[in-house]
């Protein structure tokens, strides 16, 4: 049978098949093998002998949380109380470009800012949205109940940025924990200790604890690069420019023309020195 690991709770692989639910073990030889299992994999399962077989090929895969399979990713991003950050933002963004996941932008919190603290980071996601990415608010439950159906969601972002509250206006059934702020840290406490994978207006969703692994050392400098949509809009005159020191760089004069926002060039370049 080809079912889909929901959940996953030390050595028991919770496997959706057919809306049931069987607390699976996995074959030997997949640990022979060194195949680690991951919420969101496809797999060939036992029903009867409740074991796991075969893991199905990846779409896509994360370690940090162990999740596989995403189409599209919610990114938390909180106005304040955490404050918001471009940097963060592009983190995520980057990492979902990295593992061709479709990010997408959810605000919380704008009730905490005041007018001027708004204008400021609306001025930063108007850009987001003019270089092509989807920007909603969580005050607006239809909207993010919309961009579900026949998808696989994960939700991610800042630690208190209000993820397991989100998921719990989508579907109140759902009664998850959720934390308050540290006004100590100016972050959250984890609220997310198991990842799980729900059925949500015809998608799937997958709440975990947060993303850890935010670095990009597996990654090769053009890909990091290829990451950054809007530099693809323009063309330098060296096919293979880094966009760092070459002199006649385009992508250069457009941060200067303010074309290209310069605190996402600036991560650019940090990304790629820390890689």
């Amino acid at each position: 049978m080809k079912g889909q690991i929901i959940r996953i709770i030390r050595d028991l692989h919770v496997v959706s098949f057919e809306n049931k639910e069987y607390s699976c073990k996995c074959r030997g030889k997949l640990r022979n093998n060194k195949v680690v299992p991951l919420v969101g994999d496809y797999c060939m399962f036992d029903k009867d002998k409740l074991i796991i077989e075969e893991i199905l090929p990846r779409k896509n895969e994360f370690q940090r949380p162990p999740v596989s399979n995403i189409d599209q990713g919610i990114i938390v991003i909180s106005m304040k109380k955490p404050d918001f950050s471009v940097n963060l933002l592009d983190k995520f963004i980057i990492s979902m470009e990295l593992h061709k996941i479709t990010p997408i932008i959810c605000l919380t919190k704008e009730d905490l800012c005041t007018k001027e603290e708004l204008e400021k980071v609306y001025d930063y996601l108007d850009y987001f949205e003019k270089i092509g990415y989807k920007v909603i608010s969580n005050k607006n439950i239809e909207d993010i109940l919309n961009i579900l159906p026949n998808k696989t969601t994960v939700l991610t972002g800042q630690t208190g940025a209000g993820k397991s509250t989100l998921l719990n206006k989508l579907n109140p059934e759902l009664k998850l924990e959720t934390g308050e702020i540290s006004e100590a840290l100016g972050r959250g406490k984890h609220t997310t200790r198991v990842v799980s994978l729900f059925e949500l207006n015809n998608g799937k969703v997958l709440d975990t604890p947060g993303f850890s692994a935010l670095d990009f050392f597996e990654f090769k400098e053009e890909e990091i690069r290829n990451s950054f949509i809007e530099f693809k809009k323009f063309t330098c005159e060296f096919k293979d420019c880094s966009h760092t020191k070459e002199k006649e760089c385009v992508i250069k004069e457009k941060v200067k023309e303010k074309e290209i926002l310069e605190e996402r060039y600036n991560d650019y370049i940090k990304f790629i020195e820390k890689r």
